[in-house]
């Protein structure tokens, strides 16, 4: 299933992006999909204006060298996909990119992470991305292992009963069903649950909740959401992947980057706004929180209606 058409990958022509390109590209094969690579450079000085022009090109011929070895090690022919190169030189990168999906109409963005401290979450860049970009964020980190080993997980919060958050669940579960038939045929399903009342309903005097109540309520609640979760597994297509639900108890923004690392998962999908039609609300708590821990490449996504706060021009 193709569940992408045009593709923009971000890169800064400067450093080794193999491991970025290497995603970028196998997703433009696998979705039969135009992939843009889009240089982003910082502002060239005015008082060196011979140079300009020498300098962007170097940019762009390195971006083809690294286009050309990595189409190589994938063992892709060159001309077997539709790809462009463009670059921008701004101090706004983040506004940059987005404006520039807006204008062109793309509809994923591929970019390496730019960790804090080079082990886990993402910095400014990244994060504006997660916040404010209409469509779905892919943050690449190194995977060094085969394709046929790849990890794929997809965090789901199904109590919502929204129907854009419903809509959000279906198409996440969609996107990593067919991410994961195209690895390792693999896929980890991990839906976190809690009873938060519990704590303060447990001995305390002034309720005398007896114990059986109380573990009817939690039990219930258990339930209940994982009765959620089923729905949403069984009215999805998901016959190309076996797939494993993982239901623990607790916090997710603690238990997510956590089963991560545990379960050496090497790509994420989850959504990072919880509803629409709120003015400033472009990430939730639970979502920074859980952006922050991980270790592993994230691909994000935004209910339908999300409109970004950066204008097109």
């Amino acid at each position: 299933m193709r569940h992408f058409h045009n593709l923009l990958y971000i890169s800064h022509g400067i450093a080794d992006e193999s491991d970025g390109l290497k995603q970028a590209l196998s997703l433009a094969r696998n979705n039969e999909a135009r992939l843009k690579v889009l240089i982003i450079s910082p502002q060239f000085p005015e008082e060196f204006p011979g140079y300009r022009k020498k300098y962007e090109e170097s940019l762009l011929d390195r971006t083809k060298a690294s286009i050309k070895l990595t189409m190589e090690v994938l063992k892709m022919e060159v001309g077997s996909l539709d790809i462009s190169i463009d670059l921008v030189n701004d101090k706004r990168p983040a506004i940059k990119i987005i404006q520039h999906i807006l204008q062109h109409s793309h509809d994923l963005v591929i970019k390496e992470s730019e960790t804090t401290d080079g082990q886990s979450g993402f910095k400014s860049v990244d994060m504006d991305l997660l916040r404010k970009c209409p469509v779905p964020v892919w943050l690449c980190r190194p995977i060094t292992h085969s394709r046929e080993q790849i990890k794929v997980a997809v965090a789901i919060d199904p109590d919502s009963q929204e129907p854009e958050a419903k809509a959000l669940s279906k198409r996440m579960l969609e996107l990593a069903s067919s991410l994961a038939a195209s690895c390792s045929g693999e896929l980890h399903i991990v839906s976190c649950w809690d009873y938060e009342l519990e704590k303060y309903l447990s001995g305390n005097p002034w309720i005398n909740m007896s114990d059986e109540e109380l573990k009817a309520a939690v039990d219930k609640t258990m339930k209940s959401h994982y009765a959620e979760l089923e729905k949403l597994i069984d009215v999805t297509d998901m016959s190309s992947t076996r797939h494993h639900v993982h239901h623990p108890r607790g916090k997710p923004d603690e238990l997510i980057p956590l089963f991560s690392r545990e379960k050496n998962i090497d790509i994420l999908i989850m959504g990072t706004l919880a509803r629409t039609g709120i003015p400033g609300f472009m990430i939730d708590n639970t979502a920074e929180n859980i952006v922050q821990k991980l270790n592993c490449s994230l691909m994000a996504l935004k209910p339908q209606g999300f409109r970004s706060p950066i204008k097109p021009y």
